[in-house]
């Protein structure tokens, strides 16, 4: 299919290059892209959370985080992504995950705070909270 895209000249200063790239991040419409691999599916969900697909790309950074349970970013990305969708418990089940796995990484801490907020779980929330605050050295609020 891609070479359908560079026998036609370049419209508005994109070359067919770019085209056949988008076609190869987005799939063929039917899904999935083909023979994608955990790389490029990182960046798609990135895009798709940029995007505001918040629902995208949970989808994906799900398959990424049971593919590398090890890695932070995407289960951090994936619970940013349940947050917005307000999917509120799964939100805290990722950001449990990230903190017993990475203490230091201060950003949980303070979404897992606000996602029991938002659940109403105030005094839940606070001593999260309070430990954001440390990490970032600012006073919490009460």
């Amino acid at each position: 299919m891609s070479d359908t895209f560079t026998t036609f000249p370049a419209i508005d200063a994109l070359p067919p290059e770019h085209w056949a790239s988008a076609l190869r991040m987005f799939g063929d419409g039917t899904g999935a892209p083909h023979d994608e691999d955990t790389a490029e599916r990182w960046d798609r969900a990135r895009l798709l959370f940029e995007a505001k697909d918040y629902s995208g790309a949970a989808r994906l950074l799900l398959t990424i985080v049971e593919q590398a349970p090890q890695q932070t970013a995407a289960r951090l990305l994936l619970a940013r992504a349940y947050y917005h969708t307000a999917q509120l418990r799964r939100a805290e089940e990722q950001l449990r995950e990230v903190i017993a796995r990475d203490p230091v990484e201060h950003y949980a801490y303070l979404m897992l705070g606000r996602a029991l907020q938002r659940q109403g779980r105030h005094e839940e929330a606070k001593p999260w909270l309070r430990m954001a605050a440390a990490f970032s050295s600012e006073l919490p609020d009460s």
